[in-house]
């Protein structure tokens, strides 16, 4: 009988970094979740280091004295790989590997790793190749100057390794190109699927917020889904949208999006700006965060910045507080945010709560207006009740008035019936 072999995790050590001027307690912060990060691209972490600076070293970043404590920790733990909490420009990387003996990734390619592990539709596959070049465009330099150094520089070296740099930037930029013509008809295809759902103006939510907040256990459970739910940084990559019944409103759609993160590489946002749209079209954002998480509170900034980032001020916002189940009655009273509802994704505690706000913003992307319905077409107002609020009627001489909230596109629809 054969037996499995365990999967051997790649041996790593995450180095923090940080200038004196930086908040300590933000670095530790950002190393809790850097640790997390490598476990889910598959890596144990076998040693830490941080250090702070008053100035960043232009060559490695990091000090003298700390390579050299990296380079024991290696021998010591057996790791093969060094991932620094911070941005490396191609040299800087290049010269840690040297001084080291050992792989060196920065925050923003181990979630581009990550990213790529995870992406399972055409269009996650081709954003994620799209952002890997992006990062790896400005590297190049740095690489290549290094390689050419190596062959001793000066005279008679600069011109071929100018030309053979720029023949490679090339390269990657043209299929850069021609992934962006791809995701451009995914991009459209996608927005002809959200103008057929806003002519039957069905109203539209989309679950923003920090990754791992428990977004898709609140889609799973305000919808009878079964998406995929992992106790994982970047569970969701491509975007799911599922219907929902709601109180007097009947139907609308939720849509789970990719989470966010502090430090989010710039190239990554570009990259999966098409995903991003599917929020940012939405009629209503739910901000899920997590009650329980320590780092609430610089969680909650993070996605208010993008959300400014990305212009979506003006749109209605609910504060969704998930895993109330783990938190303390305390952290509820020192919540500031409003709208805002407090729940429990994993036992369903306060959902009925959210579905009353959700129908409440749906009431009021609509309007109240008077129909009136001749005895001959009364059947009629029970189809209006399967599709709208009625909030009240009133008996006429030959048949019946209604008031009733309609958006845009019943108001089209029934508009035979208007007064």
């Amino acid at each position: 009988m054969s037996s499995s072999k365990p999967v051997q995790l790649e041996r790593a050590i995450i180095v923090g970094c940080g200038l004196k001027s930086d908040s300590f307690s933000e670095l530790k912060e950002s190393m809790a979740e850097l640790e997390e990060l490598a476990y889910a691209a598959g890596a144990e972490v076998v040693g830490t280091a941080i250090q702070v600076l008053p100035k960043y070293v232009p060559a490695t970043l990091i000090g003298s004295g700390k390579v050299e404590e990296i380079k024991t920790l290696l021998e010591e733990t057996n790791a093969t790989l060094v991932v620094i909490d911070h941005s490396l420009a191609g040299s800087q990387s290049r010269n840690l590997e040297e001084l080291i003996g050992a792989r060196v990734l920065d925050r923003a390619q181990l979630i581009l790793d990550i990213f790529a592990q995870r992406a399972q539709t055409y269009e996650g596959k081709l954003q994620v190749e799209l952002a890997q070049m992006m990062d790896q465009l400005p590297r190049m330099v740095g690489g290549w100057l290094g390689s050419h150094s190596r062959l001793g520089g000066g005279i008679g070296t600069r011109g071929p390794g100018e030309t053979a740099l720029e023949m490679d930037r090339r390269r990657i930029r043209k299929k850069m190109d021609l992934i962006k013509a791809k995701l451009e008809d995914v991009r459209r295809n996608r927005a002809q699927y959200r103008q057929s759902r806003k002519r039957s103006k069905v109203p539209s939510f989309a679950l923003i917020g920090y990754t791992n907040t428990g977004k898709s256990t609140l889609l799973n459970r305000l919808t009878q889904s079964q998406v995929l739910v992992k106790d994982q940084v970047f569970a969701t990559l491509d975007p799911t949208t599922r219907q929902v019944f709601l109180p007097e409103v009947n139907s609308a759609v939720v849509t789970d999006t990719v989470g966010f993160i502090r430090k989010l590489p710039t190239h990554l946002i570009e990259a999966f700006k098409a995903t991003l749209e599917e929020s940012g079209e939405a009629d209503v954002l739910l901000h899920v965060i997590d009650l329980s998480s320590p780092s609430m509170e610089a969680q909650m900034k993070v996605v208010d910045n993008l959300i400014h980032e990305f212009k979506w001020e003006s749109k209605p916002i609910i504060y969704v507080f998930n895993k109330v189940d783990k938190s303390h009655i305390e952290k509820q009273m020192r919540v500031k945010k409003f709208p805002r509802v407090f729940i429990s994704a994993l036992t369903g505690q306060g959902l009925d709560k959210l579905k009353k706000m959700m129908s409440e913003e749906v009431k009021k992307l609509s309007q109240e207006v008077e129909l009136y319905f001749p005895k001959d077409k009364e059947f009629k107002i029970y189809e209006l009740g399967k599709e709208a609020q009625i909030s009240r009627t009133e008996n006429a001489a030959s048949g019946t008035v209604c008031y009733a909230f309609l958006t845009e596109g019943q108001l089209s629809k029934w508009k035979e019936f208007l007064q």
